[in-house]
């Protein structure tokens, strides 16, 4: 049904909604020479909503961010990789605002029309001469075209191997209006925000409140539904900008065209979730754990964001074992109602589990199954109507090498 509310844009980015430009460029944050630092500047001043990490230990950028953002609109994003300018204390805040100033000087508009935000390393105060030295240079570098976007897309890595971009459009009130997001994550990911940040830009009039609530819903659905290690961390960050140039009637849930624009934002922050959980440090297949036959909607999340996130059967998704107990393990142990006599479970094609009883397979046939690069789980509760997906990877070797020298 979604797929005829919305259509999928190729090679869109966060650029191709109308009034957007982006940049990227490397100041020295890194020791390789990737990209470090990027911006996203609208032409006009952007209806704007954002979410953060639930950890009560929060990054500074953050605080400067929520200050901007009290006003409900943007211009502007600066933000930097290899530093996650977090438990920096005073001069750490004091950073995060003069990478606001810098910005809003070099791109001539407010200081409050500036969000700030940085992911890398934890407790190393910012070198600011090389980050307002490149904030100097982001002007003559924003371009509309997908050279901006890639160039914003490789400044917000950090451990990540691949940029992660989605993009879409929808009709609404007769017109195109375009949703495109982009995002960065790999480690640190657990459901409620993960290690990531993420920019979602539309072209669509639409009401303050209601792009926060879209915002908040969206993410309780995409984001919040991922995991690779079940570490949160101190940085993670979501913002939506509406330039409000494709000039449609501004949109609330009232909106008749509703329902396909919310369809449509949601799918690009499900591919942007998707895309971090699968490109998890280390790992070598992305899971999908679908739930459903909860007796609600949230105690489905509960148990998917349990079984994604348990070490042991992310280990056994890793060995290719279709070690059925671990997952029906992580399903009682949810904290939610389960009917322990009524469990069905699908790795895959393969009906392992029916009724919480064993059901034969063919163990060569889950080998093969498992050896690809995605796998499927499917639980059945068969006590209600509830119902959620979740999504994360498996736990390898070289997850644990990746982490074990992330500083050096």
């Amino acid at each position: 049904m979604e797929q005829k509310l919305y259509a999928i844009v190729d090679g869109g980015s966060i650029v191709t909604p109308k009034g957007f430009k982006a940049a990227g460029l490397h100041c020295g944050l890194k020791k390789t020479d990737r990209h470090d630092l990027g911006a996203i500047v609208c032409d006009v001043a952007a209806t704007a909503a954002a979410v953060y990490t639930t950890n009560a230990v929060q990054a500074a950028p953050l605080q400067v961010t929520r200050e901007s953002l009290r006003s409900g609109k943007l211009r502007a994003i600066v933000v930097n990789s290899g530093n996650a300018n977090a438990c920096t204390g005073k001069q750490g805040l004091e950073d995060a605002y003069v990478m606001r100033s810098s910005a809003a000087e070099q791109f001539d508009v407010a200081e409050d029309d500036v969000a700030v935000a940085s992911t890398g390393v934890i407790g190393e105060l910012l070198p600011m001469d090389r980050v307002t030295s490149g904030i100097t240079g982001l002007p003559a570098r924003l371009s509309g075209d997908a050279e901006g976007a890639e160039a914003f897309s490789q400044a917000i890595l950090t451990t990540d191997l691949v940029k992660k971009e989605a993009c879409v459009t929808v009709k609404v009130n007769g017109v195109d209006v375009t949703i495109g997001g982009a995002a960065k994550g790999s480690g640190m990911i657990h459901p409620n925000m993960a290690t990531m940040l993420g920019f979602v830009t539309t072209d669509a009039v639409i009401d303050q409140e209601a792009l926060q609530q879209l915002l908040r819903d969206t993410t309780n659905t995409t984001f919040n539904m991922i995991t690779v290690d079940g570490d949160t961390s101190t940085n993670d960050m979501l913002i939506a900008m509406a330039s409000g140039l494709a000039g449609n009637e501004p949109l609330t849930p009232a909106h008749p065209d509703w329902e396909a624009f919310a369809a449509g934002f949601h799918d690009v922050c499900r591919v942007l979730a998707m895309a971090i959980a699968r490109d998890g440090e280390g790992a070598s297949k992305l899971i999908e754990v679908r739930v459903k036959g909860a007796e609600c909607d949230e105690d489905a999340q509960a148990i998917a964001k349990t079984v994604i996130g348990s070490s042991l059967v992310k280990s056994a998704m890793f060995g290719a074992d279709a070690n059925w107990g671990r997952i029906i393990a992580a399903v009682g142990r949810a904290g939610r109602p389960v009917n322990p006599e009524t469990v069905d479970i699908h790795i895959g094609p393969i009906h392992v589990l029916e009724q919480s009883r064993p059901v034969p397979f063919d163990e060569e046939a889950a080998l093969a199954y498992l050896q690809g690069s995605m796998v499927e789980i499917d639980v059945d509760l068969h006590i209600g109507s509830g119902s959620a997906t979740a999504w994360g990877c498996d736990l390898t070797y070289d997850y644990v090498r990746i982490n074990a020298a992330y500083r050096t």
